[in-house]
């Protein structure tokens, strides 16, 4: 598996697979061939089926404007390259003809064709926590707590980065508890999490704690979708549940901010075993990839953060999985605001949930978390491309009618 580094991206929204991946991607290009001065992008699969609502054309053309290069956009929605259904060509029309073919596999990862994947540089021993049951029998065998493990693969630098990436989290809380007015896109989105936060301080006792939560997982979904600064948890699309847990577990038990950079990593390694196991990619599997991955990720930290076993984690994580099983990705119009948004700020409160009935037990049960990858995996293949970010079925067909 690679590092944390790796799944926990500092960028701008909407989407982590359209717009920071193609971003990424002409980057990469104009820095292998600076000479161009004019090219064409096409994009395939889902990348072009959603890519005017993500802001995909914009990502490319504001990377290669800084080299001078005009750029022409091809959109192909209804052809899809065999590797992954985030496809982007880029081709060279002056003065050359050099061409690279790009693939955002999710969470802001970019792969170039014709580069080995297995070369990626490993920081986790697949054989010793490659899975969800090798690093709990790691834990086990070590006596660690499963934070530990990074700490011992990543030294105690990561922790320094964790500190970054809590940094931006908190900001982007912040910025979206602040902002009030409508979102950019088609929709005319009206932002919901400053009056959430304000009605949520006229509450008690448990509803008081769920609108407060609701209002952090909002502000940063709602943040994202404007376009602003967040941090991939495991992705753009939802990067509103993690920090929504984490800041309101935070507050409500007064806890020292290494405990909460501890929690991070817990939940990183949950979403590293996904990444490396399944796959975070909306395109490929559908919204339980996003959302079910951030909820597991989520619920694994709040479990951690109340005093839970590795295994009381582990449930927690399983649940938050499970529970996502078949969950679509159907935005209206290609943009991350329905039904994005309220899915993250739902998932933050299950997240929740989820800690509190896994601490109730003493962790057992009878489906693993490694079950639920492979079964999330099957499931997201099984789902047709309509449902797996193409706005061309579910809610964003209905939105249409």
């Amino acid at each position: 598996m690679e590092s944390l580094r790796e799944l926990y991206r500092i960028g701008y929204g909407p989407s982590s697979s359209h717009t920071m991946g193609p971003r990424t991607a002409a980057k990469w290009f104009v820095e292998a061939h600076p000479e161009a001065r004019k090219v064409k992008a096409e994009l395939f699969g889902s990348l072009a089926a959603t890519g005017k609502g993500h802001l995909t054309d914009k990502a490319i053309r504001d990377a290669m404007a800084k080299n001078g290069i005009e750029v022409e956009i091809y959109w192909y929605p209804d052809k899809f390259k065999d590797f992954h259904p985030n496809a982007l060509s880029i081709t060279e029309l002056s003065p050359g003809n050099a061409s690279e073919t790009y693939y955002s596999v999710g969470g802001g990862k970019v792969i170039r064709e014709g580069d080995s994947v297995e070369a990626e540089k490993e920081v986790y021993p697949d054989s010793k926590v490659g899975t969800m049951s090798r690093l709990l029998d790691y834990c086990d065998e070590h006596g660690y707590q499963i934070w530990e493990t990074v700490i011992e693969f990543e030294g105690e630098e990561i922790l320094d980065y964790m500190k970054e990436i809590w940094e931006v989290m908190k900001a982007s809380i912040k910025r979206g508890l602040d902002a009030e007015g409508v979102l950019p896109g088609g929709l005319h989105l009206q932002r919901k999490a400053c009056q959430s936060y304000a009605k949520s301080r006229d509450f008690s006792g448990s509803m008081g704690n769920a609108a407060k939560a609701f209002a952090f997982a909002l502000a940063v979904s709602e943040e994202n979708a404007g376009g602003g600064k967040i941090v991939t948890a495991p992705t753009c699309g939802s990067c509103g549940v993690l920090p929504g847990v984490l800041f309101h577990l935070m507050r409500e038990y007064d806890l020292p901010e290494i405990r909460v950079l501890r929690a991070l990593l817990t939940a990183g390694m949950v979403g590293n075993i996904v990444k490396t196991n399944g796959s975070i990619s909306g395109a490929e599997v559908g919204c339980q990839g996003e959302v079910g991955v951030a909820c597991a990720m989520a619920g694994a930290a709040a479990a951690q953060l109340t005093g839970g076993t590795i295994r009381q984690v582990e449930y927690a994580a399983e649940m938050g999985l499970e529970h996502h099983l078949g969950l679509t990705c159907d935005p209206l119009m290609g943009l991350v605001q329905i039904p994005c948004i309220e899915r993250n700020a739902m998932a933050c409160l299950r997240a929740i949930d989820h800690a509190t009935y896994a601490i109730m037990g003493d962790g057992r049960h009878k489906i693993s978390f490694d079950d639920v990858v492979e079964v999330m995996m099957e499931t997201g293949h099984a789902l047709p491309s309509l449902y797996r970010e193409t706005s061309m079925g579910g809610l964003a067909r209905i939105h249409e009618l």
